[in-house]
């Protein structure tokens, strides 16, 4: 494989073709496997921020967990899948277009404030740390 090659599969995310097999223990009876259905940290929804117009006096609930179907928006899907999470609120003052945060990084809830660099450039890391191991 060339290098070329690997940049662009890194690009569109598709590391995991390049990952070695992982390697797979016999099943014992003392081994249990744990499953949560339920996450209590953020989920990126993309990398990038979401361009949005937004009309003044109109509430907008921004998906602050990372599951909603309807990103950058909140559908509800926190509920189930991470209820400790809840939507933020806003209505803005002004029709306008605004950056809303796709990574759920930013300090600035929910305007994007750059914090999306640092989300890439550590997938980006732990993509090539997986490649070489």
């Amino acid at each position: 494989m060339s290098a070329s090659s690997f940049l662009v599969a890194v690009r569109r995310g598709c590391t995991r073709t390049f990952r070695r097999p992982q390697i797979l223990l016999p099943v014992s009876s003392s081994m249990v496997v744990q499953y949560c259905l339920e996450s209590t940290q953020k989920v990126p929804a993309a990398r990038l921020p979401y361009r949005v117009k937004v009309s003044a006096g109109k509430r907008y609930a921004w998906c602050a967990c990372g599951h909603s179907k309807k990103q950058p928006f909140c559908d509800g899907a926190h509920r189930t899948k991470a209820p400790s999470i809840s939507p933020l609120r806003f209505t803005p003052e002004k029709d306008r277009t605004v950056m809303l945060c796709a990574c759920k990084e930013t300090k600035n809830a929910p305007y994007c404030d750059g914090s999306h660099f640092k989300v890439i450039f550590r997938d980006l890391v732990k993509s090539v740390k997986g490649v070489f191991k």
